[in-house]
């Protein structure tokens, strides 16, 4: 156990929960109103994870919902996570994010000019759900829906530093150990072996780099667990790929100050794993390819900073020499531990990321952009009613998702952050004059 602090505050796992700090919890949820994301394919519920995390939230009556952003076949399916879900003691809001409704919603919104069609995943899932979950919450936190490991330390270690805004926290992202449960196997190869190496490679490159720095001080820069503040969250461009939380910290970079940022260690913690794949279009590789793309946009965002070309090929030299350095300390760490660790399959899975390296730093030159989805700031920009019109369409409150006409720019007075009036002209949106029934 470690107690050090360093840019990022580093909230440790020094005992376990007792019964006065869950209490506790629940008297701050009732002082700031805290809304649970789960993005969620259908598949998970035939999974023991999910029951496992319902059954430990309806221990957390004080919640004031929860939305599950779910992607499923059919209705059928929608209905039977909505049955799934009734019994917890506070409102829950099944959004399914890839049903009809939604898709005409949003391909009315594409062609009036908002680009809000993203590749089906957890980036567009997280999109909408924060849309849904904003305009409910002041504090917003997100898990993912296969951990098996899911205990009420979860959520009140990654909340409670939200919930006293006296802290000034305004992002909180989870750490943890990832062991497998059957045989205690040292998993996150994402991150132990490529991307840590590959922020280390990159500094000794371009030399010293705030941005790079500050990346490195998240002790789990990948884990799919974090929670922020309603306002950070409307102002935060969504990645659609697997560069989403690489992406997400590079705007919460952009948005907020290191001091307002804290890391919590949810002690262990075992979730699906990936393959490393059998070529660069599957599995880690194909995860890892589109993490490189992001670090490096990162980079050119707030530092202006590319990689030259010359030295692509020194990316791949020195990344090897890193990442099999840290192949010889995880298997110092597993042996000492007592845990099981196949050095030649890690050795391997080296091999495979430094092959994606240079033709992953050329494939992001040639398309640097690449998509994330507008902030909700900027969609309100564009139609202040849109994240209710998303939840009509998504929760099934209303008969049809049927896009109404968005109003011309005069007739939008004005959209601040969430939570503020919004403003709109006499002249309702619809072609009756009327709003549409919630």
């Amino acid at each position: 156990m470690d107690f050090l602090q360093d840019a990022i505050t580093t909230i440790h796992e020094y005992r376990p929960l007792e019964a006065e700090v869950l209490r506790a919890f629940g008297a701050s949820l009732r002082q700031r109103r805290t809304v649970l994301l789960i993005p969620c394919l259908y598949e998970e519920f035939g999974r023991p994870a999910l029951a496992l995390i319902r059954d430990v939230l309806a221990e957390l009556p004080d919640l004031a919902g929860l939305v599950v952003a779910l992607a499923a076949a059919d209705g059928g399916e929608v209905e039977q996570a909505r049955r799934f879900f009734e019994e917890l003691p506070f409102p829950v809001q099944v959004l399914w994010t890839n049903g009809p409704a939604v898709g005409e919603l949003l391909a009315g919104v594409q062609k009036e000019g908002l680009d809000v069609i993203g590749p089906p995943g957890k980036g567009w899932a997280v999109w909408q759900g924060l849309g849904v979950a904003s305009l409910e919450a002041e504090v917003i936190g997100l898990f993912d829906a296969d951990i098996r490991t899911f205990s009420p330390a979860y959520p009140v270690r990654m909340l409670t530093p939200l919930l006293d805004p006296s802290h000034g926290v305004a992002y909180v992202k989870a750490f943890y150990s990832r062991l497998s449960l059957e045989e205690g196997r040292l998993h996150g190869r994402a991150t132990r072996l490529f991307v840590a190496p590959v922020l280390e490679c990159l500094e000794q490159l371009m030399g010293r780099s705030p941005f790079l720095r500050y990346l490195q001080g998240f002790r789990y820069p990948l884990a799919g667990e974090f929670a922020f503040t309603s306002d950070l969250a409307m102002n935060l461009r969504i990645p659609c790929d697997w560069g989403l939380e690489i992406g997400l910290l590079s705007e919460v970079y952009r948005h907020v100050a290191m001091q307002r940022i804290a890391q919590v260690d949810l002690g262990l913690f075992d979730h699906k794993h990936k393959e490393v794949g059998r070529s660069p279009a599957e599995g880690l590789q194909k995860m890892c390819a589109e993490i490189l793309a992001s670090l490096l946009r990162g980079l050119m965002e707030h530092e202006s900073k590319a990689l030259p070309p010359e030295q692509v090929s020194a990316l791949e030299v020195v990344y090897r020499r890193i990442a099999e350095d840290r192949v010889r300390q995880h298997h110092l760490d597993a042996r000492v531990n007592g845990l099981p660790y196949d050095r030649h399959e890690e050795e391997n899975a080296v091999k495979e990321f430094s092959a994606l390296l240079r033709p992953g730093c050329h494939a992001f030159m040639d398309h640097p952009g690449g998509f994330r989805m507008p902030s909700w700031s900027r969609a309100l920009a564009f139609d202040p009613g849109l994240r209710e019109e998303l939840r009509r369409a998504g929760c099934g409150t209303s008969h049809a998702g049927s896009r109404r006409v968005r109003p011309s720019g005069k007739a939008v007075a004005a959209v601040t952050t969430a939570g503020s009036p919004t403003k709109v002209s006499p002249r309702r949106r619809g072609g009756h004059g009327t709003p549409r029934s919630a």
